[in-house]
């Protein structure tokens, strides 16, 4: 059978509350029939991904919270690059770096994002595709996550809208169980 990894972060900056945890609390424990594995992770450059890295999965969804987003965006790709507009919940605040030097420009997923995000639509979910998962710790942990895993690796971003933390659960659950059945 199997193995499902779903990731949040913790709350950063001035914020009380991260929707994507918020979310991350209402996933059932099993998805299409696999068992699923709730991860937190801290808000800072490259500790978050390392500690993805250490759950075994065969299937590894990583979510986020985005400001101004009123859907939500399962990413299609993380770039080599870091910007953070203000630091990380350690301090770091990198300004115009790689995330890995001798890394690749990108990390594209292997899941059909498109492809499921069609198909949800279809169905009257609200979500849409995204190809700009930031320059913070988001796009930094899909890089490195990405770059460095044998499976398929995705990250969903919500809107930083907490409250409505069960409908996008809801979203995001399906988007889950289709990428999941994929071959």
């Amino acid at each position: 059978m199997k193995t499902i990894l779903v990731t949040a972060f913790e709350p950063f900056g001035e914020r009380a509350a991260n929707a994507s945890a918020e979310v991350l609390a209402r996933l059932p424990e099993r998805i299409g029939g696999c068992p699923v594995t709730r991860l937190l992770l801290p808000v800072v450059f490259g500790k978050a991904a390392r500690k993805a890295l250490s759950c075994p999965a065969d299937w590894v969804f990583l979510l986020g919270e985005a400001g101004g987003r009123e859907t939500v965006t399962p990413e299609e790709k993380a770039v080599n690059f870091r910007d953070a507009r203000i630091p990380d919940n350690e301090g770091q605040q990198p300004r115009g770096e790689p995330v890995c030097p001798d890394g690749p420009a990108e990390y594209r997923t292997a899941v059909p994002v498109s492809k499921i995000v069609s198909r949800m639509r279809a169905e009257g979910e609200a979500v849409a595709v995204s190809s700009d998962a930031g320059a913070y710790v988001c796009n930094d942990t899909y890089y490195l996550t990405g770059v460095g895993s044998r499976v398929p690796v995705v990250f969903i971003h919500v809107p930083a809208v907490p409250e409505n933390a069960a409908a996008y659960a809801g979203t995001v659950r399906r988007f889950i169980e289709l990428a999941a059945s994929q071959p």
